[in-house]
């Protein structure tokens, strides 16, 4: 909703527009959500989960070592306090994973 609202808010000086705007593109979320899910409620099983949800973790570390870590290390001015802090972030979500399971 960030994304799209700030843009929106500094091309038209309009909060309400930029409110909507993002309002609107943080529906299609859920609906995206529905829609897939009746898609795959035929075939829904344990496995097809774990592949969709691996599918989509895959996403987002991707996401975090290929675009995210390197804006960290250009603009926390430190690489390796910028990587520490993202392996110990790594580390409490696994940790916490573990801890669950007891």
């Amino acid at each position: 909703g960030l994304c799209v609202a700030m843009p929106v808010l500094y091309a038209t000086g309009n909060k309400w527009k930029a409110f909507g705007w993002s309002l609107l593109s943080g529906l299609t979320e859920p609906i995206g959500g529905l829609v897939g899910f009746a898609i795959l409620q035929p075939v829904f099983t344990d496995l097809v989960f774990g592949i969709v949800f691996s599918m989509v973790g895959g996403m987002m570390v991707f996401i975090v070592l290929h675009e995210l870590l390197p804006a960290a290390h250009r603009y926390m001015g430190s690489q390796w306090k910028a990587t520490a802090w993202l392996v110990l972030g790594m580390f409490i979500m696994a940790l916490s994973l573990v801890l669950f399971k007891l």
